[in-house]
């Protein structure tokens, strides 16, 4: 198990939703709240990770940390 310093504001709770479920309820949550605001995904999907990292270049958010916890993974993104 990894550990971050990063601390969320909020918390999206995709772990078991198949692509791109995580992805859709993450980019859902980042309309409804304010920039700056720390937002940790957690998926067990084996793609969001690409996902995540290909979404955050082209909309300008910030992919800040990704912690593995064996059975699943946090994102933490910081909305820009």
């Amino acid at each position: 198990m990894s550990e971050t310093d990063e601390r969320a504001d909020v918390t999206v709770d995709a772990v078991g939703s198949s692509c791109p479920g995580p992805l859709m309820d993450l980019i859902g949550k980042m309309k409804s709240v304010e920039s700056g605001t720390v937002v940790e995904l957690l998926s067990s999907n084996e793609g969001t990770e690409k996902d995540l990292t290909e979404w955050t270049e082209q909309s300008g958010h910030e992919l800040v940390d990704i912690v593995d916890h064996g059975d699943h993974q946090s994102y933490y993104v910081r909305k820009r």
